[in-house]
């Protein structure tokens, strides 16, 4: 396969070393060393994102933008190969080269509040950056990605048509997400009646999406896959997700899932540094709930999942998506009991 594909941009494959690169779930990734020189090759799964053109275009709009507006920014996109386009089609599929980054990491796990505090703001600088770009530009790479009020419904119907024996195995989950609607109600305000603003929006903002120096320090965000016209609560709530808990969503002991309070303060100081001065007045308000709209909506994702037989998430053992959604909906309950004292991060931080 690389013998066909790196002589497309110039690189002969026998003077280089390809390597697998990363554990990301969605593209196959290699980092590819020619003559001294580094580049991550990607191939793109069409399974996932069915128009790859539509995401070349996205980031290629981006770059153009930004290029003129902010050259001094870090904006990671493809290389264009001898024929002159930077997305590449062949028979195996379509693939893109990426310049690598030297001298920067990522990181899988985050230990520090300073490290999600510098996550926070890379991607608070990405939007602020874009703020005003033409957000109708962008093409929807994955059509409605984080709709809460599809993705209820989809979790209602996946409930109807369930088996017994899983229905009562979740039913008490099941319950917890009935208890809890008024998140869903939340959301359909926000679009219906337009209270904020669609914006350029990551849509991933897990910390292994950010590159850092060799002092930790952000230096930007990657993985741009997802960038389409969004609302800001996803990358705050995706944040918070994936930022909060010192364990993960596999973690099946229920004693380690938690909510670090000194994290959500690193979260909300370092996106505001950035995003402060351009989020509207009710998109602050809706800082908070951010949290709650996208741990909720994982929640009845991986639910909706088991109650279908696990047709999208897979399981790697039996009960697989139950347990990650038992993990999901302890997450929320207990943001949801701190939500009083984050209130109180807030507004202290609002009157210093």
């Amino acid at each position: 396969m690389f013998d066909q594909i790196l002589p497309l941009y110039g690189i002969q494959p026998v003077e280089s070393d390809v390597q697998l690169f990363g554990d990301g779930l969605i593209n196959r990734t290699w980092k590819v060393t020619h003559q001294g020189k580094g580049y991550i090759l990607q191939q793109v799964n069409q399974s996932v994102f069915k128009k790859p053109h539509d995401i070349d275009q996205n980031i290629s709009a981006l770059k153009s933008y930004l290029s003129k507006t902010h050259p001094e920014y870090l904006f990671v996109s493809p290389l264009q190969g001898l024929s002159g386009q930077s997305l590449i089609e062949t028979p195996e599929g379509y693939f893109r080269l990426f310049p690598f980054v030297e001298n920067s990491h990522s990181l899988n796990v985050l230990n520090k509040k300073e490290e999600a505090y510098e996550g926070a703001r890379q991607f608070g600088r990405f939007s602020k950056l874009l703020n005003d770009f033409d957000v109708k530009q962008l093409h929807i790479t994955l059509p409605d990605f984080h709709n809460l009020t599809l993705r209820f419904e989809q979790f209602a119907n996946a409930v109807t048509h369930a088996s017994g024996q899983r229905k009562e195995k979740a039913k008490d989950l099941i319950a917890f997400i009935m208890a809890h609607m008024d998140i869903v109600t939340t959301y359909k305000n926000i679009v219906e009646r337009n209270e904020i603003p669609l914006r350029v929006i990551h849509h991933d903002t897990k910390i292994n999406n950010v590159l850092f120096d060799q002092q930790n320090k952000g230096i930007c965000v990657i993985d741009l896959d997802t960038v389409m016209p969004g609302y800001f609560i996803s990358d705050a709530g995706d944040m918070m997700r994936t930022y909060l808990s010192s364990a993960n969503e596999e973690e099946t002991d229920l004693k380690k899932v938690n909510v670090r309070k000194d994290f959500f303060k690193a979260i909300y100081d370092g996106y505001m540094e950035e995003m402060g001065d351009v989020l509207t007045p009710a998109e602050k308000n809706y800082f908070i709930y951010a949290g709650k709209f996208l741990i909720y909506m994982q929640a009845i994702r991986f639910l909706a999942d088991y109650l279908q037989n696990d047709i999208y998430y897979g399981e790697k053992y039996e009960g697989h998506n139950l347990n990650r959604t038992k993990n999901q909906v302890t997450l929320l309950e207990k943001y949801l009991e701190l939500e009083p004292e984050l209130e109180e991060v807030i507004g202290k931080i609002a009157i210093q």
